[in-house]
């Protein structure tokens, strides 16, 4: 009999599950007592891609299986050496406490990291003063001037040259689509550094030591630094005049807006951080 007993047989399918703790709970279980960890109550986090779980003192990630029709073989991998590079190089990042696969009605591969307890980035801000912003922007910046570093290749997404991740920048104008490549092309964006690649605010935990806490590495890749930074200034500090003091320090607009300019073009998630936070797509 199948741990599992949900029919998946589109990415439709997954996403009408896989935040279901009734659906998972035989399976979490099962994964437990296999990696001889102690069972608790299985509750919901702050839903993404795959199936997440607090267990206890633990996290349990189960992966999209191949029925989804999503191949999660590369994010998997991502995460596995993405996590472990943390731990080894010092960031603060949750501890990886296991990895494997479970083969029932589908093959689910997952991995178990500790539970940080903390307040997301998002919500500790929203009551800061400017004063208190200014800190954890410099806090921040020295998190990720320690991850930001150059490493071995750990996936093969190029995130200039991968056609594949424009898919964002469809909705734009033709015109402002061919600018883009052509101005790509032109560009030499220099050296390619590890990079988290979707430091929002529900990847930062602040912990209620003052500490700083990165999860979630599925979408780290090598890239240009102003990948990074971009995503931090639009899309995680909203452009706030003290976060941005914080983790930039004394720089001008006309430095912090290249910045965002380059970084935003290159990023996968660029077309829509430029729709939420910038113009519509039909005003370019």
């Amino acid at each position: 009999m199948s741990l599992f007993t949900e029919q998946i047989n589109s990415w439709q399918d997954w996403g009408r599950v896989f935040q279901s703790i009734s659906a998972f709970t035989p399976l979490v279980e099962h994964i437990m007592d296999k990696e001889n960890l102690t069972p608790a109550k299985i509750e919901n986090l702050t839903p993404g891609t795959n199936a997440v779980f607090k267990v206890g003192s633990y996290i349990v990630k189960i992966f999209a299986p191949a029925e989804s029709g999503i191949d999660q073989t590369p994010d998997l991998q991502t995460e596995l050496f993405a996590v472990q590079r943390a731990n080894e190089i010092g960031v603060s990042a949750p501890k990886l406490t296991a990895d494997g696969f479970v083969e029932d009605k589908y093959r689910f591969a997952y991995i178990i990291t500790e539970y940080i307890e903390g307040v997301e980035f998002t919500e500790a801000v929203k009551v800061m003063t400017d004063e208190q912003k200014i800190i954890i922007g410099r806090k921040l910046r020295g998190v990720t001037d320690k991850m930001n570093t150059p490493c071995k290749p750990f996936n093969s997404i190029d995130v200039i040259n991968d056609k594949g991740r424009y898919r964002r920048w469809d909705k734009y104008p033709e015109r402002f689509k061919a600018e883009r490549l052509a101005y790509l092309q032109s560009r030499n964006y220099g050296e390619k550094v590890f990079v988290h690649g979707d430091l929002c605010g529900d990847n930062i935990l602040l912990t209620p030591d003052g500490d700083i806490y990165i999860i979630d590495f599925a979408d780290a890749v090598l890239a240009p630094i102003v990948y990074e930074h971009a995503l931090v200034a639009v899309e995680l500090f909203d452009l706030n005049k003290a976060l941005l003091q914080g983790y930039f320090g004394i720089h001008s607009s006309d430095e912090l807006t290249e910045i965002c300019f380059e970084g935003l073009l290159i990023h996968d998630f660029g077309g829509d951080i430029v729709e939420q936070h910038i113009g519509k797509p039909d005003e370019f």
